[in-house]
């Protein structure tokens, strides 16, 4: 494979003749387009596209100790695809290029505005798709964070252990520490009483479903992008699709018609969202912190 020459500085092209012939390698077909136009947006990479004037892909890339970031997303992403419920980018290839880790995904022309209820149809589809347990079979991430692997029978363990309980041990490792720290050991301890006699079914998530992850084509059809997936409580994107808003009202009846949410999601919707939060706060600091010190008190006077 070739060398990745130049770098994206001040709005000039990156000459990615590695890519360009990865890209003909996956696809059997040469593809001599040597520029990749940088585009706007992302937090953990650098996003652009790459064209030949016949064919056109959407590329990441990021430093080399993150390559198994990409990994993960093609994992999802071709486990979201299998169950067939709504549509995702195609992985076409991975791998590593003068330095650089990348993934290349077929491009995709998307808009803000589509069929926002089949969305919502969809979703439900994939959540009811049969799965054994919860958990997932790898490292993974949600942003710049580790998702631990593992598999469980028990939701309320696993979501302890391996998603709630590793934020805050991250957090507390960043220096936050005092009342959330202190509330945020006693909700771990009292998890079950906030899910009564409801008992979650595995189902594939998304895994990080803000509205910045979900675009709809030319026909109107939903596309859904950069997972974060892993077998859980399907509230969970849901609770996800509220916290920043960004789908259309639609989405979320279309939903509910599909298969009605438990009741008690009213108030694990501050749960799960708790856990994305937490990693924000990781992630960026500042108000975020006191965000999820106050949700964590909340959970706890729901407890009380």
């Amino acid at each position: 494979m070739g060398a990745l020459v130049g770098s994206a500085v001040n709005g000039e092209s990156v000459v990615a003749g590695a890519i360009a012939a990865a890209i003909g390698a996956a696809t059997g077909t040469p593809f001599p387009a040597t520029a990749l136009q940088p585009v706007a947006g992302g937090d953990t990479s650098q996003a652009f596209t790459v064209g030949d004037g016949d064919r056109r892909f959407f590329v990441k890339t990021c430093g080399p100790e993150r390559a198994a970031m990409f990994d993960a997303e093609v994992d999802a992403l071709e486990a979201l695809a299998g169950v067939g419920a709504v549509r995702v980018p195609r992985p076409v290839c991975t791998g590593l290029a003068s330095g650089r880790a990348y993934l290349v995904l077929e491009y995709l022309d998307l808009r803000a505005r589509g069929d926002a209820a089949l969305l919502g149809a969809q979703l439900a589809r994939l959540h009811r798709a049969p799965q054994d347990r919860f958990g997932w079979g790898r490292d993974a991430w949600i942003g710049r964070t580790p998702q631990p692997k593992g598999w469980a029978r028990d939701w309320i363990a696993f979501w302890r252990e391996r998603r709630l309980g590793f934020q805050f041990e991250r957090a507390a490792q960043n220096g936050y520490g005092g009342p959330l720290q202190r509330d945020g050991a006693a909700l771990l301890d009292r998890l079950d009483a906030l899910f009564g006699g409801y008992v979650p079914r595995p189902s594939l998530l998304h895994g990080d479903l803000w509205g910045g992850n979900h675009g709809y084509l030319p026909d109107g059809s939903p596309v859904v992008f950069d997972p974060a997936s892993y077998v859980g409580d399907r509230e969970c994107d849901l609770a996800m699709s509220e916290l920043f808003g960004g789908f259309a009202p639609a989405f979320r009846a279309a939903y509910d018609e599909a298969w009605p949410l438990d009741p008690g999601y009213a108030v694990r919707r501050t749960l799960y969202n708790l856990y994305h939060v937490l990693n924000h706060a990781n992630m960026f600091g500042g108000s975020y912190v006191a965000q999820a010190q106050r949700m964590t008190a909340q959970l706890l006077a729901e407890i009380r």
